[in-house]
């Protein structure tokens, strides 16, 4: 079992998609992960021996920024977005779709469960 960065890789992927299983690394950053080592993208995670895990590990200690750290940079940056009240910050506040999505009709993932708002009592004369 591989553990790199806190997470516990599966062993039965190939390498470049068992690397997509730490926060911060996608399928391209894997790629360029492994071509630095020297690791092919086709050996699985469970036949890498220790030398190419530490290698991996210095690869990713020295030039990513994952987990914890990214996250909390994330959250950061959204924090200040928020605290300075510009148009994004806004939207996060509120919680609306941030990049220009139309609210009309969808966003429900971001707007949460439809809340039914009864229609206005026409007035009798």
């Amino acid at each position: 079992m591989a553990r790199i960065a806190g997470v516990d890789l599966p062993k039965n992927k190939r390498g470049e998609i068992g690397l997509t299983y730490i926060y911060g690394i996608g399928r391209s950053s894997a790629r360029k992960i492994l071509d630095k080592t020297g690791i092919d993208y086709n050996i699985k995670v469970q036949d890498w021996n220790d030398d190419q895990i530490a290698a991996i590990r210095s690869v990713i200690a020295a030039e990513y920024k994952i987990e914890g750290e990214l996250r909390s940079t994330v959250q950061m940056n959204i924090k200040r977005l928020m605290d300075i009240g510009c148009y994004r910050g806004i939207r996060h506040r509120n919680g609306l779709p941030v990049r220009g999505q139309s609210t009309k009709n969808n966003a429900r993932t971001r707007k949460g469960k439809k809340k039914t708002v009864a229609n206005k009592k026409k007035a009798t004369k």
